[in-house]
């Protein structure tokens, strides 16, 4: 999020105080101020504006749809207000707080189309009722009940006739360009966006396009040109000047130009490959039987704990997470596989799990800290810890595919302060017998006493069951030391 003037992010006020820093480096604590908040300070300018901004009815019934955050301007007497204006803000603002923040270059293809539409029909809105966006990044969007939300209500701005669109090129960089990448080219963006925040620029995006991909559906329009009118700027020394010479654009030109966009980002799509592993639910080495066990021995401990926050790590096309979205609040699902997680949120939508938000990571390379200091978008395991992680048929792809030792793997388990049901499968397993067959290595600290002499030092064994005659077991950990 941004306030209207500075990149500074929301405070995070948390039920026991917590500290934070303001954008002097000063560090504040705030005690005893009650239960989680996410509270941020303005300038008098953006405190004037949003305040214009609440009022309207449009900005009203997008909150009340759920496509904007909810937002309350806070009266100077509330505590954690009073605490904001005391270090020099004119106002604070609150923003309902969410499950868990995501990253642009976590999510599978469709949730950032929907993400795009979202900003689009948002932007739309605001023109017809006399606002702009003064930006275009997906970083403003996040998820709640597999539904895309605006959370920054300051880059909502007073639109002057005739004003240009300044977001149109961070949209292209951010959204459009990365979708059309995968769309017409099959090339996962998620490295793209994760390696570049600020997206993908037009000279840059136009090498993926050359000779006759450049008349691919929107290429021409939103990408070539755009990196040929650039090159010619620079060449010119002009790029500068033009950024700042107000050119104009009329609310007809502005209103097709979105409308234009909605239509291309909706015509886009992407059709997951048909692997082994967007086709897990058909593929498993399960028979029947040992299946549904797996299932109830999931389903029977998750409506027990019924956790607030989970993970399924390997979740794939969600099996196991639609399972556990039964008795959770929300359901992180994190896959490798763009097309299983794809898979996952199409799947979500149409049935009842919309608690479920699938992601797209390689757990051997989590998501690190990134943006200024490492720290303005957290890692993907220091953002909030989950109450609850499901960890199935994974510790033989992270020892043998991924090359991490077990301790490793397991230490970092416990550092996340979760129950887990984590599946062990044994040497004589057909899948881990064909995962080591291209391998010269033989693993052989991959065994089940390894295994269980490490889960005894970080863990208590709840409960058990051995499936696939004794080849592969569940067990539910509770970690040592939790308070």
């Amino acid at each position: 999020m941004q306030t209207a003037e500075q990149n500074v992010p929301a405070l995070q006020v948390t039920a026991d105080g917590g500290s934070f820093r303001d954008p002097s480096g000063r560090v504040y604590h705030l005690d005893g101020l009650g239960a989680h908040r996410v509270v941020r300070g303005l300038s008098a300018t953006a405190a004037s504006t949003t305040e214009r901004l609440l009022s309207e009815s449009f900005i009203q019934s997008l909150i009340a749809n759920g496509d904007i955050v909810k937002t309350t301007l806070l009266p100077h007497d509330d505590p954690v207000a009073s605490r904001i204006v005391g270090m020099g803000w004119a106002a604070a603002v609150e923003h309902e707080p969410l499950e868990f923040l995501t990253w642009p270059y976590e999510w599978p293809f469709s949730m950032l189309k929907d993400a795009a539409l979202l900003q689009l029909r948002l932007l739309d809105t605001a023109v017809r009722n006399g606002w702009i966006l003064k930006d275009a990044t997906p970083f403003n969007i996040q998820w709640e009940q597999a539904h895309p939300v605006f959370i920054d209500t300051p880059s909502f701005v007073p639109w002057s006739v005739g004003e240009y669109w300044q977001g149109y090129r961070q949209f292209c960089s951010t959204f459009l360009t990365p979708l059309l990448i995968t769309a017409h080219l099959r090339i996962p963006f998620q490295p793209l966006l994760r390696s570049r925040l600020d997206g993908i620029p037009p000279e840059e995006a136009a090498q993926y396009f050359s000779g006759l991909k450049r008349f691919k559906r929107g290429v021409l329009s939103h990408v070539w040109f755009p990196a040929k009118a650039e090159r010619r700027m620079r060449g010119r020394g002009r790029a500068e000047k033009l950024a700042r010479s107000g050119r104009r654009q009329p609310k007809t030109m502005l209103l097709a130009l979105l409308d234009s966009l909605l239509r291309l980002v909706n015509g886009l799509s992407y059709a997951p490959a048909k692997s082994n592993w967007s086709r897990y639910s058909e593929t498993h080495s399960y028979g029947d039987a040992d299946f549904e066990m797996k299932k109830r021995f999931v389903d029977s401990h998750t409506s027990v704990l019924r956790p607030r926050l989970l993970w399924d790590l390997g979740g794939n096309t969600g099996t196991f997470s639609r399972i556990a979205a039964r008795h959770s609040g929300t359901v992180v699902s994190v896959d490798g596989d763009q097309d299983a997680a794809d898979i996952l949120y199409h799947r979500t939508l149409k049935g009842g799990e919309r608690n479920i938000i699938p992601l797209v990571m390689d757990l051997a390379n989590l998501s690190p800290g990134q943006g200024w200091a490492g720290r303005e978008r957290a890692a993907f395991d220091r953002r909030r810890s989950p109450d609850m992680i499901l960890c199935l048929a994974l510790l033989h792809h992270m020892r043998v595919s991924a090359n991490i030792p077990l301790p490793l793997f397991i230490e970092w388990l416990r550092g996340l302060d979760a129950t887990v049901i984590v599946e062990f499968v044994g040497r004589d397993d057909e899948m881990f017998r064909k995962l080591i067959s291209a391998k010269s290595e033989d693993y052989p600290d991959y065994t089940e006493g390894n295994f269980r002499l490490e889960i005894a030092k970080h863990f208590t064994v709840r409960d058990r069951l051995q499936l696939k005659d004794g080849n592969r077991e569940l067990l539910l950990l509770d970690p040592k030391g939790l308070a």
